[in-house]
């Protein structure tokens, strides 16, 4: 939280809870993510970034989306997306459709061996938040958690649909 001054805004102490919890987060991210991601690899030969994209398509209507839904679901970045497309494509999990009634647009859908290894991997995956993440929180955390990652969520989207403020272009 920040006060607004006379000269501007006031940003919060260094060494606040907020910044102290902005500091907790990035470190068991960086911490949690590469040890799901070698774990992936290990048991099923994908990533967790394959991983994320089988994920959001075994969860949509048709277990397909557009390229550009894909792009605004995933934990990648858009420009990243359309690359682990192609790789998927080629190790035969997802697949290209042309959308019936935009030529400029695609979908990637998932095949039925992407089914297999998406269906392989989610225990371990499960497995792994279950042990690098819940397993060190008590219930209260967990959901304290859950509910505030999800307002800075929800927040960082609806602000994302904002236009800039001028200046900041």
């Amino acid at each position: 939280m920040h006060i607004e001054t006379r000269t501007g805004p006031k940003w919060p102490d260094p060494h606040s809870v907020g910044v102290r919890a902005w500091g907790a987060l990035l470190r068991a991210h960086t911490a949690v993510v590469p040890r799901l991601d070698r774990e992936l690899h290990a048991a099923v030969g994908i990533s967790l970034s394959w991983y994320d994209v089988l994920l959001e398509l075994m969860n949509a209507p048709g277990r397909r989306l557009q390229m550009s839904e894909l792009g605004e679901r995933v934990t990648v970045s858009r420009t990243r997306v359309s690359r682990l497309v192609d790789e998927m494509e080629r190790a035969g999990l997802i697949e290209r459709q042309a959308h019936p009634s935009d030529r400029r647009s695609t979908y990637a859908a998932i095949t039925a061996l992407g089914r297999r290894q998406f269906r392989a991997a989610a225990p371990v995956y499960l497995r792994g938040i279950y042990e690098h993440f819940i397993a060190s929180l008590k219930p209260g955390e967990i959901a304290a958690i859950a509910a505030g990652l999800q307002r800075v969520a929800d927040t960082a989207q609806v602000r994302a649909a904002e236009p800039a403020p001028a200046g900041r272009r």
